[in-house]
């Protein structure tokens, strides 16, 4: 019987550089396809998967399987080999989150890491290869914001969530450009004065995190593997994701699909507070 390793904020740090350049290794297969000749199919949820899907994959898993042999692996990928749930830690991967954003040409999809331990993201990485920037943080240690280089990645620049602007003034509701339901379009339209900012792929998470914008509420159905990467980005800049409940997301239980029924990632978590505890 394997003997699951747990990974604490020491380990998670010891790994975050290793892991960065795993994810700009993966970037750079990604970018490395032809878009105008690639195959696309579709999985049987039918949602597409394209050969940059499958090379960064493979990129990742070898990669894991040097940096840490005894850590399971849940990639959207292959997640059909996963043998949930994961007690302890584990890396959940969306090798390319923004499929539909890098068929159609457009710049706005990432590489998404995740570590997960006891449930709860602590280290992310969201990568946007095609825009040049990574966004990664662990989760009490604080997050950053890097420039993708010819070399690699390069020098770290601190970020933090911000404040939600007071009554009166603007403030920017990150929404998907590809996958809108109805839901997410009343919260969104019960706070007067939202500004929607349309954005591909977890690059709305990078958003949150930088302070660039304020709010992302996704209240349909989406992977674990879309989401954990970015609710540790997220947490680690000072800002929190919660359920539809306003309670905190969990990950590697064994939900059927793997799937986050509905969330809300908040720049600022006294905004979030005061949203589920005022009167209904």
């Amino acid at each position: 019987m394997q003997v699951m390793r747990t990974i604490d904020g020491e380990g998670a740090s010891s790994l975050l550089e290793p892991l960065t350049a795993l994810v700009v290794k993966a970037g750079e297969a990604i970018l490395a396809v032809n878009r105008a000749a690639m195959r696309v199919e579709g999985k049987l949820d039918g949602s597409p998967v394209t050969e940059a899907d499958l090379a960064a994959d493979r990129i990742i898993a070898d990669g894991l399987a040097r940096l840490a042999v005894d850590v399971p692996t849940l990639s959207e990928e292959r997640a059909q080999r996963a043998k949930p749930p994961f007690p302890e830690s584990f890396f959940l991967i969306d090798p390319l989150d923004g499929t539909k954003e890098f068929v159609a040409g457009r710049d706005e999809f990432t590489v998404n890491l995740a570590l997960v331990t006891r449930g709860t993201p602590l280290l992310g990485i969201v990568a946007a290869p095609a825009l040049g920037l990574i966004w990664r943080g662990i989760v009490g240690r604080g997050a950053e914001r890097l420039r993708i280089e010819a070399a690699g990645s390069g020098s770290a620049e601190p970020i933090h969530t911000r404040p939600l602007p007071k009554a009166g003034e603007p403030w920017i509701a990150a929404v998907s450009r590809s996958h809108g339901d109805a839901k997410s379009e009343a919260f969104i339209a019960g706070r007067p004065g939202a500004v929607r900012r349309a954005l591909g792929s977890a690059v709305k998470f990078g958003c949150i995190a930088e302070g660039s914008a304020d709010i992302y509420p996704r209240l349909g159905p989406t992977s674990e593997w879309d989401v954990a990467a970015g609710c540790a980005v997220v947490t680690a800049a000072g800002g929190r994701v919660t359920d539809e409940r306003g309670r905190d997301l969990s990950f590697g239980e064994g939900r059927n699909g793997f799937i986050v029924p509905k969330f809300i990632a908040w720049g600022d978590p006294q905004a979030a507070r005061a949203y589920w505890e005022s009167p209904s």
